[in-house]
């Protein structure tokens, strides 16, 4: 093989030296991508059984309403505790909590007369667990993992997931199918099980010196930090933006039905996906990368194009080969955003942070598919897609205008990555004197 090509495929490579180098990380890994099929589960089967007691979509609909407020609540609180305790501690009581609510689920699914409102209580409870539980996960990563290794283990956990989005829906649905909605709870519990397990060896880690107990105060600290710089703003703008302007799942029924019936939807829901996992496959050269906000900015407007090239083709697969192009761009934005966040956020900050983060990630998608709908009405499918990625493209174009110094941002310069590399250095040289 000539070198040339050798050195090609070495860059794009995924960088697996997080997994190598810290066994926390591993550990880690293992309990996430286990705890990931887990919730998949759930998050597949409490809708599906909704409906099939139910036989009422409305019932499904409402099942999201449910979970919102929860999930905004208790991702701002789990931020501050995050930084106001063990982190270790609060994952493994909210992994905990979530075993027993799927347990309530179990036995409710296993009575002759399964009740409705458990469904609810149980699926608000389950959002509520995991969004407290989400900011500690996140803020444990730059604690276990090497400065000079945070893209990497992004792109890790990235592909980790995408792999679970893409074959949990999948076995969710033919285990709901053929054995049931008791069978699904079941396993999941499993799997809570198995995660904890190894949860249970990661080392304690307690909070910083001087930080604040978990309050309404600390939290406003938390967002007064994000505010104060137009870098991170940038991190959350760009994403929202783009997921309110260009995220169309809300179609996919529809466009799956024009182009020859439902049997297709899963294609489409499942097309951006498959390009997030192959983004994140050849995700090597990221690392070499230090101008992660215009790499930010690049790829939400690949995200935005991509989703105007899918409403212009007259094929299901080209639709479904632009979409995937449009999950691997945006698998690139959340890679980039990762490693800014990990890189720049003080420790003693990173749990409330990672509390807005959650925020900022999961409020896109949700008006972004209000938004689609919207559209639809007034133009058709092919409108709503098309317009919605043109004015990702021009939104996304006018906040990197407005907000310079995330373009310009720069990891071997920037006065926050700078001293949190010094910091991490001096604890890790703290650690492990050198001998003599």
């Amino acid at each position: 093989m000539p070198d040339r090509l050798k050195t090609l495929l070495s860059h794009l490579r995924m960088d697996l030296s997080p997994l190598r180098t810290s066994s926390d990380f591993r550990l880690l890994f293992g309990s996430g991508a286990i705890g990931m099929f887990g919730s998949f589960l759930s998050m597949i089967v409490l809708p599906l059984q909704m409906y099939e007691l139910t036989r009422s979509t409305l019932n499904v609909g409402l099942m999201s309403l449910a979970e919102f407020v929860p999930m905004v609540v208790c991702g701002l609180w789990g931020g501050a505790i995050a930084d106001a305790l063990d982190r270790r501690k609060i994952v493994l009581y909210t992994e905990v909590g979530l075993c027993l609510a799927v347990a309530a689920l179990l036995v409710n699914a296993m009575l002759p007369d399964p009740q409705v409102w458990v469904l609810y209580v149980m699926g608000a409870l389950v959002a509520g667990l995991g969004s407290l539980q989400r900011p500690s996960l996140e803020a444990l990563t730059p604690q276990v993992v090497r400065h000079d290794q945070l893209t990497a283990a992004a792109a890790i956990s990235s592909f980790r997931w995408n792999l679970g989005a893409i074959v949990s829906p999948a076995l969710a649905g033919l285990i709901f199918s053929w054995y049931g909605a008791a069978a699904a709870y079941a396993i999941n519990i499993v799997t809570y099980a198995a995660s904890l397990g190894l949860l249970w060896l990661i080392r304690a880690r307690p909070p910083a010196e001087h930080t604040p107990p978990a309050s309404l105060r600390s939290m406003v600290e938390g967002v007064r930090y994000a505010v104060s710089r137009r870098d991170l703003m940038g991190t959350y703008l760009v994403d929202i933006a783009a997921m309110i302007f260009a995220f169309s799942t809300a179609l996919y029924p529809l466009i799956a039905e024009r182009f020859g019936g439902s049997q297709w939807a899963g294609l489409l829901f499942s097309a951006s996906a498959v390009g997030s996992l192959l983004a994140s496959l050849t995700s090597g050269w990221t690392a070499r990368v230090h101008r992660h906000g215009l790499g930010v900015i690049l790829a939400a407007a690949g995200w935005g194009g991509a989703v105007v090239l899918a409403s212009l083709m007259p094929s299901l697969w080209g639709v479904l080969a632009f979409l995937a192009l449009a999950g691997a761009a945006d698998m690139i934005s959340g890679i980039f955003r990762a490693t800014i966040w990990n890189q720049t956020i003080p420790n003693e900050l990173r749990g409330r942070l990672a509390g807005i983060e959650l925020l900022s990630y999961m409020t896109g998608p949700m008006l972004g598919n209000a938004r689609a709908g919207f559209m639809e009405q007034l133009g058709g499918w092919r409108f709503s897609l098309g317009a919605g990625g043109a004015l990702c493209l021009a939104a996304v174009g006018a906040l990197a205008a407005w907000l310079p110094s995330f373009r310009t941002y720069d990891a071997r310069t920037d006065e926050h990555a700078l001293r949190e590399k010094a910091r991490r250095e001096a604890a890790e040289a703290a650690d492990h004197p050198k001998p003599g």
